[in-house]
């Protein structure tokens, strides 16, 4: 790690010839700090969203004490960081070895499933003796719509409230606690989704009379980016509160949330170097092989900012991305705004890829991450403050501070 700087201070001290990481605990920090205090109930951090061990300390000091682990390498990974962590293994399907091993070796007691058959292997598999546990919490994923999402999450897991009965029944036999557990989609636009959510978990326990302990809304709370400006995210717990205080439930009950993508993607950004430009397209030492992913195949909108010393003030022009790959396939369509005088040899900033975009990272046909530089700045978006500042002020702070 380097020393605190920023893009700017990158690019002109350093001129890196490989895409630079830049990390930037501060938002991370108080990301986790605005969902443990506002949100009603117990925040989990959805490991999947990105499994930086440094990132997971920085939401462990900053309050986040619950993870959402999908693998049983994830439940590896946050036992051995954090000794004392609570872990959910929330991935609906799982090998009866990793149940067994998240449960007898790392302590994991919270479970999601969706079917019958799965209640039975999770039961089998934490057995001691042939004697069933007595201290499992079962989470029964529940199919929503995601309607509201920018990425659904609705066709690969859940049961549909109509066939939803005797899960819930099977799970409430086997638990010591009961949840019933939902996704309304990746980056929801509106805080309706989680009304519509509420409405069908109302109908399910209904349906099936029993009593349910936990009410788990999933994640998807809203990130900014180009494009997709949703509501303040009080609104959304706002409306997730009173839904969760009509549901006819334990008196005991407990609310939780899965965060991953706002609680990651301020952390982290990238510094990428123009290597060529043909007409309205970069190619550039970043792609869809690396923290490019969602833009290449979900046409997903990330923030740009051209990195100079000298501001341009050319006007903005819509460009397209290609990557270093051979491949044809690493290719981002834009819309990217940038300056129309951008050419091969400056640096672009690309924001908001703390969540995913690093996650997903590979070394495909050699290419993979540069350095790793520790930011100071704000990032280029941010759901966490009442008003962005202008390009022009974001400049002058990036000159000030490098």
């Amino acid at each position: 790690m380097h020393k605190p700087s920023n893009a700017l201070g990158v690019a002109r001290d350093v001129s890196p010839s490989q895409p630079v990481t830049l990390v930037r605990p501060h938002a991370a920090r108080r990301a986790a700090r605005y969902f443990v205090e506002k949100f009603p109930g117990t925040s989990m951090y959805a490991v999947k969203a990105n499994p930086s061990p440094d990132l997971i300390r920085t939401l462990w000091d900053s309050g986040i004490a619950t993870f959402d682990v999908a693998s049983i390498a994830e439940v590896r990974l946050v036992r051995g960081l954090l000794p004392t962590a609570t872990l959910c293994f929330m991935h609906p399907v799982k090998p009866a070895e990793a149940i067994a091993e998240a449960y007898h070796v790392h302590g994991v007691r919270v479970f999601s499933l969706d079917s019958v058959d799965e209640v039975a292997k999770i039961v089998a598999a934490c057995a001691t003796g042939g004697v069933p546990a007595a201290d499992l919490t079962l989470c029964v994923r529940l199919r929503v719509s995601s309607a509201h999402a920018k990425l659904s999450l609705a066709a690969k897991f859940g049961v549909g409230v109509d066939e939803a009965a005797p899960v819930l029944h099977a799970a409430r036999q086997a638990a010591d606690a009961l949840g019933i557990a939902f996704h309304v989609g990746s980056q929801a636009m509106s805080p309706q989704a989680y009304a519509d959510a509420m409405a069908l978990v109302r109908a399910a326990i209904v349906r099936s009379g029993v009593t349910v302990d936990v009410i788990d809304v999933g994640g998807g709370f809203p990130s900014v980016y180009p494009g997709m400006e949703a509501a303040p995210l009080e609104r959304y717990f706002a409306v997730i509160h009173r839904a969760f205080e009509d549901l006819p439930v334990s008196y005991s009950a407990e609310l939780w949330c899965e965060p991953g993508r706002a609680l990651a993607a301020e952390y982290a950004s990238i510094l990428v170097r123009v290597e060529k430009r043909r007409d309205d397209t970069l190619f550039i030492n970043d792609g869809a092989y690396g923290a490019l992913f969602d833009a290449a195949h979900i046409d997903w909108r990330f923030p740009v900012e051209l990195v100079r010393d000298v501001p341009s003030r050319a006007k903005m022009l819509p460009f397209s991305l290609y990557g270093p790959t051979c491949d044809d396939m690493d290719f981002m369509r834009g819309p990217f705004l940038l300056p129309a005088d951008v050419a091969a040899g400056d640096y672009v900033e690309i924001g908001m890829l703390g969540a995913y975009g690093c996650a997903m990272r590979t070394s495909f046909n050699g290419f993979g991450n540069g350095e790793t530089v520790i930011a100071s700045d704000e990032p280029m978006a941010s759901a966490y403050t009442v008003a962005e500042p202008s390009r022009e002020k974001v400049t002058a702070i990036r000159e000030v501070r490098s």
